[in-house]
């Protein structure tokens, strides 16, 4: 196919396409791209006769995709990037008068401690836009990006999609909360036979901490779980329990009355927290607009 061939091609049914990819499912596709089920299936079938070749074939509940739908998806993913990335930088942004929608994925400690003052940022600079949070973990984040649910997000990231970007907005350090008035810092001694309050979004009961722990032949009791942070003041108020969180959700915690602040006694380096995006908003203006807000608001003076 040539050049002037182009003009034949429905460039809205590759869209479709990766969308289909991403979601192995039609009416989730639909869903995503704001169509009805009925639409949604007869542009699969367009895409097959343009193809020549099934490209998704229904097995179970699922949708598997071909060899040739596979080698299609690799090519067509960063031409896909490119032409948006064209077309994202002809456009303008005016944060004052925008009416756009963001969707942005925080993990639980980032939306509780420094979610509010972004969001202040936000509404002062444009009051028009609409911003949409999905909780985004280590687990969740990259399936959110790649399937485009969100395009940004920030937290502890790991294993993430190929074509997403990574910027390190802060290196934050473990802090331990209780609410007693004990005078002095905590023992090692002391840590490991307090009782111990965790933050736990999917309930697992093991984190780095027990890590530490077990290297140096010792381990603490885990009394509750909780899966959120906005909780955990008042549950630890006037019981012997200690809790283990990052520097900046402690910081908001104590702040509302009754807890105090004290250094982990183990040692650990800081943890880098990150911004990440899709590498095809990388020059969307208005994308840039976001980061650059997430950034100020999120990053500490190292960073």
């Amino acid at each position: 196919m040539n050049r002037s061939d182009l003009r034949g091609v429905d460039f809205k049914l590759l869209v479709v396409f990766e969308t289909l990819m991403q979601e192995r499912s039609v009416s989730r596709a639909a869903e995503r791209l704001f169509l009805g089920q009925p639409a949604t299936s007869a542009a699969l079938s367009r895409l097959r006769d343009v193809f020549g070749d099934p490209l998704l074939v229904r097995t179970g509940r699922q949708m598997v995709p071909t060899a040739r739908a596979e080698q299609i998806y690799e090519q067509l993913q960063p031409a896909l990037d490119a032409i948006s990335n064209v077309l994202s930088s002809t456009s303008e942004f005016d944060p004052a008068t925008s009416e756009a929608v963001f969707r942005v994925g925080f993990s639980d400690d980032i939306e509780f401690a420094l979610l509010p003052a972004l969001l202040k940022r936000l509404r002062t600079e444009a009051p028009g836009i609409v911003l949409v949070v999905r909780r985004a973990d280590f687990h969740l984040m990259p399936q959110l990006l790649n399937t485009g649910e969100v395009t940004v997000a920030a937290g502890y990231a790991r294993d993430l999609p190929a074509n997403a970007k990574q910027k390190i907005l802060r290196h934050s350090r473990a802090r331990v909360l209780r609410a007693d008035s004990r005078p002095g810092a905590l023992t090692l001694d002391a840590y490991c036979e307090r009782p111990h309050a965790l933050v736990s979004f999917d309930g697992d009961l093991n984190g780095y901490v027990d890590d530490l722990l077990a290297e140096q032949g010792r381990k603490r009791r885990i009394v509750l779980a909780v899966p959120q942070f906005n909780s955990l003041a008042s549950l630890l108020r006037d019981t012997d329990m200690v809790a283990t969180v990052p520097d900046y959700a402690a910081e908001v915690l104590a702040a509302q009355g009754g807890l105090r602040v004290d250094e982990l006694p183990l040692e650990r380096p800081p943890s880098p927290l990150s911004m990440v995006w899709q590498s095809v908003y990388d020059n969307d203006p208005a994308e840039r607009w976001l980061r650059s807000r997430i950034q100020m608001m999120f990053s500490d003076e190292e960073a």
